[in-house]
């Protein structure tokens, strides 16, 4: 069995490959110290604590040199945590921020400088499936960032996804989707809204967040979870990158939530993940270009 090291309660296994220099995690939350950030009054969960200095501790035992801080919903608009964390990163470190209609241009620039590099549009956390009220939060975004050239990161399912293909066309910004697209693995590679995936994959206008398998099955080592991601990355490998979801909120996501008691994390093992990106990515060389080169190109590291 592999040596592990623990953080935040967890054990992480050791990794059965060498890390590639310069290697990044695309998909992290930091939460808190919740007495100096306030969580929004509209959350839909109570995380607990997950500090920068945490997040630094699995990533030096990982051996991963780089980071994107994704902006938790619980703090709706307010990137406040967010953005003190990129200052501290000092340059290692890339963000995804969450923006509605108060945000000035000055601010998005302030935001750049610090090293962010996407808006995030949370349409699962919301319930929002309604193609005409996605269509306008991106048009409304896409303008706002047009001149920073930032990515458009969508949290939705497949199939909203697929309906929006027409959408993303009228746009030079590109598109990343969270999660694999909370595609169900069990359904096979023929399904309609993964084939318009795919498509859209292929002709390099979406890129794919191999990240946090268990919101997609409860067998994420299982087959159809590895059909799936070879399938994806064999459809385009220059669109391919993979996040942990550190500290992986949604612990409750079966059950009733209640903004009153914290809801704890999932206990995911991130270095039995790292192992299992190895086996889909299959050789070396695809391996560093999903967690080294791909995230360089998307993130301007």
């Amino acid at each position: 069995m592999n040596p592990t090291f623990s953080v935040l309660g967890v054990e992480h296994t050791a990794l059965d490959f060498t890390m590639p220099k310069g290697a990044c995690d695309c998909h992290t939350h930091v939460f808190g110290p919740h007495d100096e950030f306030a969580l929004s009054k509209n959350r839909k969960y109570t995380p607990p604590q997950a500090l920068l200095l945490d997040l630094v501790a699995l990533h030096d035992g990982l051996g991963i040199d780089r980071v994107v801080i994704v902006h938790p919903s619980p703090y709706g608009s307010d990137n406040s945590c967010t953005l003190r964390a990129l200052h501290a990163l000092k340059g290692r470190g890339r963000g995804v921020v969450v923006i509605d209609k108060t945000v000035s241009k000055a601010e998005l620039k302030r935001m750049h400088d610090l090293g962010v590099r996407g808006v995030r549009i949370n349409l699962q956390t919301e319930g929002i499936h309604d193609l005409s009220l996605a269509q306008a939060q991106i048009d409304w975004t896409a303008k706002m960032i047009e001149d920073l050239g930032w990515h458009i990161q969508l949290f939705t399912q497949v199939d909203v996804i697929a309906r929006l293909e027409g959408v993303f066309n009228h746009y030079s910004t590109e598109f990343v989707v969270d999660h694999f697209g909370l595609i169900n693995p069990d359904l096979g590679l023929d399904q309609a809204d993964l084939k318009i995936l795919l498509n859209m994959i292929a002709n390099g206008k979406v890129w794919i967040k191999l990240s946090a398998p268990h919101r997609i099955s409860s067998v994420p080592d299982g087959e159809a979870v590895t059909q799936l991601a070879q399938a994806l990355i064999k459809c385009n490998p220059e669109r391919m990158v993979w996040g942990s979801d550190w500290p992986h909120p949604g612990g409750h996501m079966s059950g009733p939530r209640n903004i009153e008691q914290s809801e704890p994390f999932n206990p995911i093992d991130d270095g039995a993940a790292l192992n299992r990106l190895k086996r889909w990515a299959q050789t070396p060389e695809m391996l560093e270009r999903i967690l080294v080169t791909n995230p360089s190109v998307l993130y301007n590291f």
